[in-house]
């Protein structure tokens, strides 16, 4: 017989305390309301577990009772997988996992528990004179056990790869409450399956990943940065090509933004004044990192070759940290300012480098034809192909007959532009319950049957985070 909300919060009261378990719905709000607001379904409880042995507990108690658990980390995804689907389950909340276990800056690693707040992450790296350099707008709030579970990208993917690529090993309770111990720090180990492999990026689908070992590097001396006027993708392109084979694997960053974006941070007090050298429909935002001892001027240098070949014609580099600070600001504040500006599409998409300029000039026509007036503002990450191709709704449209009649066919024609592209319809924010059927229609079949049956034989009671990435009932 199923267990009644009563009982199952008194039971994980008496299994964790009073102070780790949230019973009262009044008081579950910032656990429930997920960043877009798309989502909002009510919990049985909170748990907010102090160990990785509490943790077991709760994963043993979930699977005595066929109980489903969500785990959640800062709560930030943007496709809906850390907070329930159903009235019926249980939030497992690992902020209080925060402790930096270790940093071995000889190995070039960290070890910190999943609720580690990416900011405070950087900052036990830095001490040591080194980077964790996995970068983006929600630091302050992301927790490393979301960040891998989601396999989270950023501004630096670039140099160091996402958060796959960052990640050594994982710590993470299995479905019975087992805990894997896959901590280490070997860059060479090929005794069987990599399985930290396949807990990031799963969204806690597999299991709930306590504490991780991350990639960290020496810190730069310094970093140069500017801001370049481009007549659009196709300028971007080029230039990008032409800045990597003179910089190399020192290019940290190269990202785009439409003038559009520009002009909306301004009209709502986001930057302090204009960091850009001046008008122009498109902007490049490029960064270099200078390690100790390393040449000065190199970024400079390529701005100046690029003038040469008349491949631009205005830019600024930052002379100060404020003035890197605030271009940083203009490309961070991209997703945020449209909320000012009323209802807007969103769709985190990659492609080939090379098809990034086809992208946005088909998504942009076919936006234009389907809705006059719409506002296209695809802006991200060029270098890695990741574009966050958003569209705001036009100029005094009314929000809400907006997204319903767009909507769904924007989605429809961007995907259709993505896929054929040979790309991907989530580049870095994951499927969660968002895009969950539209994994159906585009996955490889074989594909699909081998992550079901990884699902099964992993957590065969479908207890955790049932009917995220793959349906329950699939």
């Amino acid at each position: 017989m199923p267990l009644s909300a009563t009982d199952a919060v008194t039971q994980l009261t008496a299994l964790l305390g009073g102070h780790a378990v949230i019973g009262d719905s009044d008081r579950m709000g910032n656990y429930l309301n997920e960043p877009r607001k798309r989502f909002r379904q009510s919990a049985v409880a909170v748990v907010l577990p102090s160990s990785v042995e509490q943790v077991q507990a709760i994963v043993r108690w979930a699977a005595e009772h066929s109980i489903g658990l969500i785990p959640q980390g800062g709560n930030t995804g943007l496709v809906g997988a850390q907070v329930p689907m159903r009235d019926d389950e249980v939030i497992v909340s690992l902020s209080r996992l925060d402790r930096i276990r270790s940093v071995d800056v000889a190995a070039g690693t960290m070890t910190a528990e999943a609720g580690v707040i990416l900011e405070n992450a950087h900052k036990a790296a830095e001490a040591e004179n080194t980077i964790f350099p996995l970068w983006l707008a929600s630091q302050g709030s992301a927790r490393i056990g979301g960040l891998l579970s989601s396999n989270a990208g950023g501004v630096n993917v670039l140099a160091y790869g996402n958060a796959r690529e960052l990640t050594m090993g994982v710590e993470a309770v299995l479905a019975d409450g087992r805990l894997y111990q896959g901590l280490n720090s070997l860059k060479k180990d090929n005794t069987g399956y990599d399985l930290k492999d396949l807990l990031v990026g799963a969204e806690g689908t597999l299991g709930i990943i306590t504490a991780a070992t991350l990639k960290i590097f020496p810190k730069p001396e310094d970093y140069e940065t500017a801001l370049v006027n481009i007549t659009g993708p196709e300028a971007a392109l080029t230039l990008f090509q032409m800045v990597r084979e003179r910089i190399g694997s020192r290019l940290n960053a190269f990202e785009i933004i439409p003038a559009t974006g520009l002009e909306m941070q301004l009209r709502h007090g986001f930057l302090d004044r204009d960091p850009t050298a001046g008008p122009s429909p498109w902007y490049a935002l490029i960064e270099v990192s200078r390690m100790k001892g390393g040449p000065a001027g190199t970024l400079q240098a390529a701005i100046e070759a690029a003038f040469s070949e008349n491949l631009i014609d205005n830019a600024v580099l930052a002379e100060s940290l404020s003035d890197r600070t605030r271009m940083w600001a203009f490309r961070e504040q991209m997703s945020e300012v449209q909320s000012k500006e009323g209802a807007s599409i969103k769709h985190d998409v990659s492609v080939p480098i090379a098809a990034v300029p086809q992208l946005i000039a088909e998504g942009i026509s076919a936006a234009e034809r389907l809705f006059p007036g719409i506002r296209p503002v695809p802006f991200g990450h060029m270098g890695d192909g990741n574009i966050h191709f958003n569209f705001s709704q036009p100029v005094g449209a009314d929000p809400k007959a907006f997204m319903a009649q767009a909507d769904e066919a924007m989605h429809e024609a961007i995907y259709e532009i993505v896929l054929r592209l040979g790309g991907s319809v989530s580049a870095e924010h994951g499927i969660g319950q968002l895009k969950r059927e539209l994994l159906v229609q585009v996955k490889d079949p074989v594909a699909l049957d081998m992550m079901r049956a990884i699902k099964t034989a992993l957590d065969p009671k479908g207890i955790l985070n049932p009917g995220k990435m793959l349906r329950a009932d699939a």
